[in-house]
């Protein structure tokens, strides 16, 4: 695990130099990046499943759509703990192996095959329950 979060953030800042201005790419190294691992660490100790949680670095550019980003794994790290409390919640939320957090309008949550698609519109962002209700079906 600490493995993948060091990966991640590696990724996450050679991706976004290429792109985003220091405020921007301080606020993922500082903000963003360490609330993915937060949200791969309680999704792993609370529903006993390792998610791969990226960041959509071609369509996640502005400070707002960051932080819309940020809200989302802030989700998902507070719901997580309090959803898996039984095998079939688990099963249901261990149905996802990554997470890529995205923009788009409006913003949603999509499941297939193992991967889910988060996304924020700058304004607004996914939530848990979005989350959940498309997995615990």
């Amino acid at each position: 695990m600490k493995k993948q979060t060091t990966i991640t953030f590696a990724l996450l800042t050679i991706s976004l130099t290429a792109f985003a201005g220091k405020m921007e790419r301080d606020y993922v190294t500082k903000e963003v990046a360490p609330t993915i691992a937060t949200a791969q660490s309680t999704l792993q100790s609370s529903c006993g499943c390792a998610v791969n949680i990226t960041l959509d670095q071609d369509n996640l550019k502005s400070m707002d759509e960051l932080r819309g980003a940020r809200y989302i794994v802030q989700h998902i790290a507070e719901g997580a703990q309090k959803y898996c409390t039984d095998a079939p919640s688990k099963k249901a939320i261990c149905q996802l192996k990554t997470l890529t957090l995205t923009k788009a309008k409006p913003a949603g949550f999509s499941f297939n095959n193992g991967a889910g698609v988060a996304s924020t519109d700058g304004q607004q962002s996914c939530s848990w329950e979005q989350i959940t209700r498309v997995l615990d079906k």
